[in-house]
This record gives C-alpha cells, sequence and structure tokens, in this order.
C-alpha cells in the first residue's frame, strides 16, 4: 500500500462560481483517474516551539517522517496542527519545522487550538495558499473522491450556514465516493473528549448523500469505528465509518468508555493513510518506522 502510483488530480470549483471556499488554485484539469492515490491524515501535531521532546510528547518530527515515507500524493491536516494557540510564529518556528515540508501538499482542517489566536489568524496566514480563509470550510476532489473539509469549532462560525453549504455542494456534486474531514469527532471513546453531538447535523446531511467516510482528530489517539449512523446505530449498508486519527505528536490521552460501534482503538503515536480508488479505499494506521498497527479495505456505496 505504501507504493504510491503517479496521480491524476481533479481540483476543480463547486457551486456559486465564484465562491473561494469551492476554488483550487491548484488547476482544474480533469485528468484519467488512477488505479491508487495515497493521502496521509492526522491532528493534534506540533507542540509549542522549545518544547522538549519526551517519550509521550511532541513526537511531531516521529511522525512527520513516517508521513513522508509513505510518499503521500495528500496529506489532510485534521485540525490543532500548532499548539499551544495556533500563533503564526509557533506555526513558523515548530510546525514548520516538521510538517511544514508538506505545506504543498496539505489540505488542513482548523482546530479549536487554532482559535485560541483571534479569529485563528495564525492558522490561515501559515496555510493562505492551501485553504480559502475564512470561514475555514471548502471542498476537494481526487482521484474520483469528493472531499469536504469542514470548520466544526460552531462557536466561531455559523455552522447552519456551513450545514446547507455542505448539502447544497454535495447535491452539485455527486460521487461514488465522497468523505467528511472535521477537528471534532461525531464519536469517540477517547478519556480526554468523547463524543460530540454538535457534529451529528454534519453528519446527518452526509449520510443522507451516501458518504463514505468521515475523518477527525480532537482526541489524541487513533480509533476506527464501523459504519455508523449519525446517531450512533451500527449501519453496514449506508454508514458512515469514522477514523480518529489524533496522534500527530503533541502527547497521547487515555480509553475512556467505549462508544458503541469502535472496532480498534489504539492510544498511539501515528499516521492514517488512505488509499484512494475510484471505487474504494483501503487504510493503514502506521506508526513510527512505518510500523503497520491496523489495515483493512472496503468499497464505496
Amino acid at each position: 500500500m505504501t507504493g504510491v502510483v503517479v496521480l491524476g488530480l481533479l481540483l476543480t470549483g463547486c457551486a456559486g462560481g465564484s465562491d473561494r471556499r469551492s476554488a483550487d488554485s491548484e488547476g482544474s484539469a480533469a485528468l484519467a483517474a488512477d488505479p491508487s492515490v495515497t493521502v496521509v491524515a492526522v491532528g493534534d501535531i506540533a507542540c509549542p516551539p522549545g518544547s522538549r521532546v519526551t517519550r509521550t510528547t511532541c513526537r511531531q518530527k516521529s511522525t512527520y517522517r513516517a508521513a513522508a515515507g509513505l510518499a503521500p500524493k495528500r496529506v489532510i491536516t485534521l485540525g490543532d496542527e500548532q499548539y499551544q494557540k495556533g500563533s503564526y510564529r509557533g506555526f513558523t518556528h515548530s510546525y514548520a519545522r516538521s510538517w511544514g515540508n508538506l505545506r504543498k501538499i496539505t489540505w488542513p482542517v482548523v482546530g479549536n487550538h487554532e482559535y485560541e489566536t483571534s479569529g485563528a489568524r495564525g492558522y490561515y496566514r501559515y496555510f493562505a495558499k492551501r485553504q480559502p480563509g475564512s470561514p475555514g470550510y471548502y471542498r476537494r476532489s481526487i482521484n474520483g473522491w469528493q472531499i469536504y473539509i469542514l470548520n466544526s469549532n460552531c462557536t466561531k462560525v455559523d455552522c447552519t450556514v456551513e450545514k446547507a453549504w455542505l448539502d447544497a455542494e454535495m447535491d452539485a456534486h455527486p460521487s461514488t465516493c465522497s468523505m467528511i474531514a472535521t477537528h471534532h469527532p461525531r464519536f469517540s471513546s477517547g478519556g480526554e473528549h468523547g463524543s460530540s453531538t454538535r457534529m451529528r447535523g454534519f453528519w446527518q446531511v452526509a449520510y443522507a448523500h451516501g458518504t463514505d467516510l468521515a475523518l477527525s482528530g480532537h482526541d489524541h489517539d487513533y480509533e476506527r469505528f464501523a459504519p455508523m449512523t449519525p446517531r450512533g446505530a451500527i449501519d453496514e449498508a449506508h454508514g458512515i465509518r469514522q477514523f480518529v486519527s489524533g496522534g500527530g505528536g503533541r502527547s497521547l490521552y487515555p480509553k475512556g468508555t467505549a462508544v458503541p460501534g469502535s472496532q480498534v482503538f489504539q492510544s498511539r503515536f501515528g499516521v492514517l493513510e488512505l488509499a484512494l480508488t475510484p471505487t474504494g479505499y483501503s487504510w493503514q494506521f502506521v506508526g513510527p518506522k512505518l510500523r503497520v498497527r491496523d489495515s483493512g479495505s472496503a468499497t464505496c456505496r
């Protein structure tokens, strides 16, 4: 799975024509779909500048090396890229020295710690060429997949407007395979934060449109769920499979009460590797030194 096939990207604009949330400046040429492309996803990454590296904290360089070793075509960072406050100086003096080496292929998600700098200004400035700016949600596409990058900080942005945008975008861009990416998880067995009922609205829209995957961070661990409904029932035929991938380096959280539908939970550093085909996907949870700790595959509905 770590072998990478030459990428055929489809990076297009979407509904509304001039809507910057739907544009991607990297080009809009529709190329032939590839058999498989590799995407790495993880959140909760870099310690503040000058922080001491320990066995259980500040391991962002180790996870970066694992990600780089997988030679991904795209990276989706799942929020809280830079602790503690997401300042621009933090990004340039910590994140940039590890994961920043992959910035040119990164599609970032804004997390809650980014908003500890007013308006998440440090995040938007650092990733100015990788996302369209506030309010922080946008669509991208790759190898037949539609990917919806969402801002789950509903106290900072109008999530009612955002859900309407998501519904309209999914109507306008039907696809065999699709995913949503948020910082906050709809479901989580993590002992620090756990599940977020605020994400139910996004999930209801995605579920109604047959979305296959949901990616999130926030809890500093790795967790894989069975396909689920927005209310938490296992639904193998129509449910959304969620991955929590929050082991990007900052620290690790213990397991709390197991949520029904949880299939794998690991409080370990590592990254989620996805191999996306036009009709399905496979996954690996890859730790430092490229050790595979979970894997599997599925077809899109």
